[in-house]
């Protein structure tokens, strides 16, 4: 099997060059999201607070490690090893999978509280379950990129 480096582009980036590959460009875009999906869900109301405590881990979790990743990336700390394409890209596939059911999970929960709550909660949460799909599907298309680098390492 050929070393990451060798065999066409598959290897993790370091420094400043995370901002110039496609697939880790990403994480700006999940940082912002995911960030604006955990004020919004920190801010409003939600009728069955399981909901809204799923929905708070999954935002703050993905928060923290896709920031902890970008930050060992752009510090060089993989130092080209190759299982840290495959943390990438099982990190990316959990993410999906917890954004989905949270942002499943809000929709339903705005849905039920279409009556009975303020004008202004029930728009936070209609934000909130926006956002939360814009990160779904951003942490999936992270995911499937990252599932085809650690497929080509």
């Amino acid at each position: 099997m050929a070393p990451a480096a060798a065999s066409g582009g598959s290897s993790l980036p370091s420094g400043f060059a995370v901002f110039t590959t496609f697939p880790d460009l990403l994480f700006i875009l999940e940082f912002v999201f995911g960030g604006l999906v955990w004020i919004l869900i920190a801010s409003s109301l939600v009728p069955i607070p399981l909901i809204q405590g799923w929905v708070m881990f999954v935002s703050v979790f993905c928060f923290v490690a896709t920031t902890a990743l970008l930050v060992l990336y752009m510090t060089g700390a993989h130092s080209g090893d190759t299982s840290w394409v495959t943390l990438d890209a099982a990190y990316h596939s959990v993410a999906s999978l917890f954004y989905l059911s949270a942002s499943v999970l809000e929709a339903l929960a705005t849905i039920f509280m279409r009556n009975g709550f303020t004008y202004k909660h029930y728009h936070e949460n209609i934000s909130a379950v926006v956002f939360s799909y814009v990160a779904t599907l951003l942490y999936v298309t992270h995911a499937v990129f990252s599932l085809i680098r650690w497929k080509s390492s």
